[in-house]
């Protein structure tokens, strides 16, 4: 099963967009995230993917109120991340209706905690893996670790993680294809489910993506290529003769 995610990056209670996680480098699509993600929702999106950019930045989420009201004005089921470092802030989001939260830099720097919230919500919870150059990047991108992204995926899945979102940051709003053969090494290293974020700007980056779905890789993240027109959802749908 291939599954398309529709993304909306939220920043300042906007729908942005950043150029290589630079924010200095930000476009805003919309106003207003709420119709944003309805309208993903209208267009046959069976997921939708947020980002508190703000809450990656400060460590802390910060626009969770926003995200819950999104969850609930939606009949699909949204998945998020930025910021989440505790297990308050893992479960206020899941009360707040969001089904898949999103695990990025507690995943370098604070296992205990990763592994309290695998043990504890299992499926509800999805590890972010942002590389550099093969290196995990961690606090919004702001830092880069000494640890490989096949290293930790590796861990992490003995460890319970089932699903993994991977994103090559050279490759991300930059409209170029993603990395398709580092996302299908992840998958078949890991022997997890892998969604590819960045990059995908053109039906053909999806076609490439799904043909891998029998080696893990399990959905692609969209973001910008929507915004821009260079993709749209329903086509990209029809496309891949998903339903």
């Amino acid at each position: 099963m291939f599954t398309l995610y529709p993304a909306i990056d939220i920043r300042g209670g906007k729908c942005v967009r950043l150029v290589q996680g630079d924010y200095n480098q930000e476009t805003v699509y919309n106003d207003n995230p709420v119709e944003a993600a309805r309208a993903w929702a209208e267009q046959g999106g069976k997921w939708v993917h947020l980002v508190d950019l703000d809450g990656a930045k400060a460590g802390h989420p910060v626009n969770h109120e926003l995200i819950g009201q999104i969850a609930r004005s939606l009949n699909v089921p949204v998945q998020t991340g930025g910021g989440l470092r505790t297990v308050d802030d893992v479960e206020r989001l899941l009360d707040l209706g969001v089904s898949r939260v999103i695990i990025g830099t507690a995943a370098i720097e604070d296992r205990p905690f990763v592994e309290r919230v695998l043990k504890e919500h299992g499926d509800k919870v999805a590890i972010g893996i942002d590389a550099r150059d093969g290196y995990v990047a961690t606090r919004g991108w702001l830092k880069t670790s000494q640890v490989k992204a096949e290293e930790l995926a590796v861990q992490l899945g003995s460890l319970g993680a089932k699903t993994f979102i991977f994103t090559d940051i050279s490759r991300d709003g930059m409209m170029q294809g993603p990395n398709v053969e580092a996302i299908v090494r992840l998958a078949q290293v890991s022997g997890q489910a892998v969604i590819a974020s960045g990059g995908v700007s053109r039906y053909e980056d999806l076609d490439r993506l799904a043909a891998h779905a029998a080696d893990g890789v399990s959905g692609a993240i969209i973001g910008k290529a929507l915004y821009t027109r260079s993709i749209d959802l329903a086509e990209a749908h029809s496309r891949l003769g998903l339903k």
